[in-house]
């Protein structure tokens, strides 16, 4: 017999290992999920508010303008949504690009296994 590790002692501890992977994994794959959810509700609810804000704003100012300058402040307003829109749009783009990438935590562990693992 010798004193080296059997390979029923091996597969279990690879078992195990493959264990952690994959509660990490799942662990990280609900935080993602709740994460988008989460995100995704609190994005609605501010775009709905912010239009119902801008439509009464903007009712407002011509309503007060229609006199005089009803045309300045038509244009005025669709000036200012249209760099308003490309501002946030360029933001988007920026912070999409930025993002840290999903299972990081995941991939450095593998990575930290595979270097142990091999020689």
């Amino acid at each position: 017999m010798s004193n080296g590790p059997s390979p029923r002692r091996l597969g279990a501890a690879l078992l195990g290992l493959l264990q952690g992977h994959v509660a990490l994994l799942a662990h990280e794959l609900e935080d993602q999920r709740n994460q988008a959810l989460r995100a995704l509700l609190l994005g609605g609810l501010c775009l709905a508010f912010a239009l119902l804000l801008l439509i009464g704003l903007s009712a407002l100012l011509l309503i007060v303008y229609w006199d005089s300058h009803r045309l300045a402040v038509a244009t005025g307003l669709c000036l200012f949504y249209g760099i308003g829109l490309l501002g946030c749009g360029g933001w988007l783009l920026t912070s999409l690009r930025n993002a840290e990438a999903p299972f990081s935590a995941s991939l450095e562990e593998l990575q930290r296994d595979r270097e142990q693992l091999l020689p």
